[in-house]
């Protein structure tokens, strides 16, 4: 059977986008409720329907009578936290999906790649070291940090050329490479709070996102999928391998240097923001799988919303869990992440 036959086969036709729309609208309509949950908890709890007022006025829809204190709380603070938390869920889900594509490997996900690790390191510098001189933002550290982790993961893999499980070798070193400078310039250069900054850092929090960091990654978010979603066809070239992908036209080199590219400018913007979060783009894209099947041109889309939405139920989960107290969100992901990863080792595990 052909290749070219084999890619044709996986469209189901009219069905197909039916369900995915009617997904995608159920996905959309659950991700405007938990984000409206997420914005009513909290140690100052606000009914749904102030929430819902809240939110209207600060669209200029409506000018109820609400408390300043409930309309400040709800639009400044909880509002631009629990949207920056579904584009992070919805970035980091893309970014897993195409990374498992190109590297053709189930378990490949944008920490893989040590752009994190290298976000990290870059964020480092500047809260502890103080590089830059205040001038250099902790988002400009943790991005230039996020780059050149990929850039040492272009060198050593040899650009575009080499196979996928060189690309991930390669990202294994540069991963390590900068968690060990993280931690060395933790333990040498940082006090006891610099330290417990950067660790709740590492594990993530929306604590400190506001309404530019929204604007920002909605940008880069949106883009990036649309970028994608317009490779979808060279992305289910590529699950067959690099050679059956030139073979039906696809100019691999080049798409798998953009689309790496682009995770990594994806990754480095929400790690700079809300710090390492790991196992949602390693779980969620095999979750959509599983809902609308391989095809990148569903895969995409699905991804974005049960990842917006996951990420949303985690930041609710990190501050419910211990009471007067938030748990760092790495924490969430990863104990709700470690059963599911063991499922998906199960499920795919040869059949005898």
């Amino acid at each position: 059977m052909s290749v070219h036959h084999s890619v044709s086969t996986h469209h189901h036709g009219g069905s197909g986008a039916g369900w995915l729309a009617l997904f995608l609208v159920l996905s959309l309509l659950l991700l405007g409720l938990v984000v409206a949950i997420a914005t009513a908890i909290g140690d100052y709890a606000i009914g749904l329907d102030t929430v819902f007022l809240a939110v209207t006025n600060g669209l200029g829809l409506t000018g109820a009578d609400i408390s300043p204190i409930e309309q400040s709380v709800v639009w400044d603070l909880r509002l631009s936290r629990a949207l920056v938390a579904a584009l992070s869920g919805a970035g980091l889900a893309i970014c897993g999906a195409i990374l498992q594509a190109l590297l053709r490997n189930p378990l490949a996900e944008p920490f893989v790649l040590g752009v994190s690790a290298g976000a990290s390191t870059g964020a480092v510098c500047v809260i502890v070291l103080g590089i830059g001189g205040g001038g250099l933002s902790l988002s400009m550290g943790a991005f230039t940090g996020a780059f050149s982790a990929f850039a040492l993961v272009a060198i050593l893999s040899n650009g575009a050329t080499s196979g996928p499980n060189h690309t991930i070798l390669a990202g294994v070193a540069a991963a390590q490479l900068f968690n060990a400078l993280t931690s060395y310039i933790v333990t040498t250069s940082g006090n006891a709070q610099q330290a417990r900054d950067v660790m709740f850092w590492l594990l993530g929090s929306f604590g400190g996102v506001r309404w530019p960091d929204f604007h920002l990654l909605i940008i880069v978010v949106v883009l990036g999928l649309g970028v994608c979603l317009y490779m979808a066809r060279a992305l289910d070239a590529f699950t067959f391998g690099d050679e059956d992908a030139a073979a039906l036209g696809v100019p691999v080199a080049r798409i798998r240097l953009v689309l790496f590219a682009l995770t990594a400018m994806i990754t480095a913007t929400i790690v700079s923001m809300v710090g390492a979060i790991g196992f949602v783009g390693l779980v969620v894209p095999h979750a959509a799988r599983y809902v609308v099947g391989p095809m990148h041109l569903r895969l995409l889309p699905a991804s974005a919303a049960i990842g917006a939405v996951f990420m949303v139920l985690a930041d609710i989960a990190s501050r419910v869990i211990v009471s007067q107290q938030t748990v760092p969100i790495g924490v969430v992901t990863a104990l709700v992440g470690v059963p599911f990863f063991a499922l998906i080792l199960y499920r795919s595990r040869p059949q005898t």
